[in-house]
C-alpha cells in the first residue's frame, strides 16, 4: 500500500514539474494573488490601510532613491552640454564682436581719409597753381633734422626746390627725388633758411629753423617794428617760392622772434606740391 501511494505522489510531482504545467500554475497563482490584492484593496481597517501606506512609501522612496543616480547623470550631462554650449556661444560672439569694432575701426579710418582727400581737391580746385597730391609715408625727425618721405617723385615730374604745402600753407621744400618718392625738408629742419615778408611792417627777413616747432626770424632791419601776432609769408625774393604763402604768426619770447607755424607738423597726412611757380621760372 505504501508503495503504490509513494508512486502516485511522485506522478503528480512529475505532472507539476512539467513545462506546460508550470505555466499554467504560475498564471493561476497571479491571477489569484491579483484578486487577493484587489480584495484587500476594497477592505478599510486600520491595519491594512496603515500597511497599505508603508508599502507605497517604500515603493515611492525606492523609486526615487534609485532613479537619483540616473537623473544626477542626466541633469551633469545637461550641465556640461549646455557648459560647452554657452562657451562655443560666447567665442563666435566675441568673434563677431571683433569683426565689427575691425570692420568699424576700417570704416572710420576710410571716412577720415576721404574727408582729407576730399579737402585736397577742394583746395587744388579753389587754387590758381598747379598743385599735386601726396601721402606721407615717412615721417624722418630728430633734434634738429626734420624731414617727410612723400609717395611722389619723378614720375609725377616733381622738381628739387618745388614748394611743399599743407592745405594753403608753406611747411617745407623738395630737396631729394628719387623715381616713386621724394625728401620734403621741413621748414623746423636746421638746413631750413627760406625768405619770407612780415606783414603789416613788410619787413623782409629769413625764416631759419632750429629743430624745434619755433624757427626763428633772422637778418631783421635794426629798427623793425615786429609785434606778437604779425602774420609770416614767404617773400618769393629767391625766385623759387610762391610769394604771399601763408606760413604762421610771430610770438617773441626772451628777445627771440619766434614764429609759431599756422600748420601743425605732427598731424600732417597729406601735403599739396606746386609744380607751376617753379617750372614758370625755369
Amino acid at each position: 500500500m505504501n508503495t503504490s501511494r509513494d508512486d502516485v505522489s511522485i506522478s503528480i510531482r512529475s505532472a507539476l514539474l512539467q513545462k506546460g504545467t508550470q505555466r499554467k500554475f504560475s498564471l493561476t497563482a497571479l491571477v489569484l494573488i491579483s484578486i487577493t490584492l484587489i480584495f484587500i484593496e476594497t477592505i478599510e481597517t486600520k491595519p491594512l490601510n496603515f500597511a497599505r501606506s508603508f508599502i507605497k512609501d517604500v515603493i515611492y522612496r525606492s523609486s526615487v532613491v534609485i532613479s537619483s543616480p540616473s537623473k544626477g547623470f542626466k541633469n551633469f550631462s545637461t550641465f556640461v552640454k549646455n557648459h560647452f554650449s554657452v562657451y562655443n556661444n560666447y567665442y563666435i560672439v566675441k568673434k563677431e564682436n571683433e569683426e565689427l569694432k575691425n570692420n568699424i575701426t576700417e570704416t572710420a579710418f576710410l571716412e577720415l581719409e576721404n574727408t582729407q582727400l576730399r579737402k585736397l581737391i577742394e583746395e587744388q580746385v579753389a587754387s590758381k597753381n598747379n598743385f599735386i597730391s601726396s601721402r606721407i609715408i615717412l615721417d624722418k625727425k630728430g633734434p634738429y633734422l626734420n624731414s617727410f618721405i612723400i609717395n611722389v617723385g619723378g614720375n609725377k615730374k616733381i622738381k628739387n626746390g618745388m614748394s611743399v604745402l599743407d592745405g594753403k600753407n608753406f611747411i617745407g621744400r623738395i630737396v631729394d627725388i628719387n623715381f616713386f618718392s621724394s625728401r620734403v625738408l621741413l621748414i623746423t629742419d636746421l638746413n631750413s633758411k627760406i625768405p619770407v615778408i612780415i606783414e603789416p611792417s613788410a619787413h623782409h627777413a629769413i625764416l631759419s629753423g632750429r629743430g624745434k616747432n619755433k624757427p626763428i626770424l633772422e637778418y631783421l632791419p635794426e629798427k623793425h617794428r615786429i609785434q606778437n601776432g604779425d602774420k609770416v609769408y614767404t617773400s618769393g625774393k629767391d625766385g623759387i617760392f610762391s610769394p604771399g604763402i601763408p606760413i604762421g604768426e610771430v610770438i617773441i619770447e626772451e628777445n627771440i622772434i619766434n614764429v609759431i607755424l599756422f600748420s601743425d607738423l605732427d598731424q600732417v597726412t597729406f601735403v599739396n606740391i606746386d609744380l607751376e611757380y617753379l617750372e614758370k621760372n625755369n
